[in-house]
């Protein structure tokens, strides 16, 4: 994941957003500091119904006072929409996203057909999370999550966020080790929290585990369900004042980022159709993608 995703993750809750969390009984930077908090949070984690193959994950675990650091350093959206958008919407970044929406044609049709979301959306979000997977970030979601947990500023949400890492490897998901991503504690190629992860993750083929770290088509199939759970409408479109913008930004509130994503599915969208030969036009006969930017 991109230092700039990750600090939109922490300002907003992250590219996949989770209900209010609830309370919980550890006590976040209590005196005995991060030790005392771990021990406290088994406790809990255990009455919850965490195994101790889910403990174990928090074995010899140690602060990360790099992921607190980061999470104090904001700004992101100081960046107008035109600046943050020209950005991130790069030429090399649309190109590769157009090779890929080529690439992963056959899968793409089948995830729209069962999930009801364009594969320009699902390949937009990909290439603004991590580049399509370079980027997914290389630290220990259960360290960082239970370094956001133990400090106070949102520790119920990352409390809840450390309880389902923990399903995670009680249900053999994964396993710690390879739960690896940037400071804020999301996983795999569209950067999914735990929680969300827990929730939406699924094979593309339906058989075995999801693997959202080096498998695509699960990586797509994954980020459409995600969207259609949260209200996707099948045939409708998806910039601001349109039915499926509102469930873009259940991905990340932030309007600017929202925007981006909705503009980056625009230009993908109207270069596929202009591969084949059929450019996407407005009814007033404007360029798709243009039509999106001029909102």
């Amino acid at each position: 994941m991109s230092k700039v995703n990750a600090a939109i993750c922490a300002a907003l809750a992250g590219a996949a957003l989770m209900s209010a969390a609830p309370a919980f009984a550890a006590q976040c930077n209590p005196k005995g500091g991060f030790p005392a908090f771990i021990a406290e949070f088994k406790k809990e984690a255990a009455q919850q119904g965490i195994s101790p193959r889910g403990l174990s994950a928090l074995d010899g675990i140690a602060l990360d006072d790099k992921v607190l650091a980061a999470d104090r350093r904001q700004g992101v959206f100081k960046q107008s929409f035109e600046q943050f958008s020209g950005r991130m919407i790069s030429r090399d970044r649309l190109t590769k996203g157009a090779k890929l929406m080529q690439q992963y044609a056959p899968q793409l049709r089948r995830v729209e057909q069962q999930y009801g979301v364009p594969g320009a959306v699902v390949v937009a979000i990909w290439g603004l999370e991590t580049d399509y997977g370079i980027n997914q970030g290389k630290l220990s979601v259960i360290r960082s999550v239970a370094t956001l947990a133990y400090d106070c500023r949102r520790s119920d949400k990352f409390q809840a966020e450390l309880i389902d890492a923990l399903h995670i490897v009680d249900r053999g998901m994964m396993s710690p080790a390879d739960m690896r991503g940037d400071w804020a504690g999301e996983i795999g190629q569209t950067q999914f929290l735990p929680s969300s992860y827990a929730k939406y993750a699924v094979s593309y083929d339906g058989r075995g585990r999801p693997n959202l770290i080096s498998n695509a088509p699960d990586v797509l199939a994954s980020t459409a369900n995600y969207l259609k759970s949260k209200g996707w409408q099948r045939g409708q479109g998806w910039g601001p004042g349109e039915p499926n913008f509102d469930v873009i930004k259940e991905w990340n509130k932030a309007e600017v980022y929202a925007k981006t994503i909705a503009l980056f599915a625009d230009k993908l969208n109207a270069g596929q159709q202009d591969k084949a030969d059929n450019p996407s036009t407005s009814r007033k006969g404007q360029p798709r993608a243009d039509r999106r930017a001029a909102r």
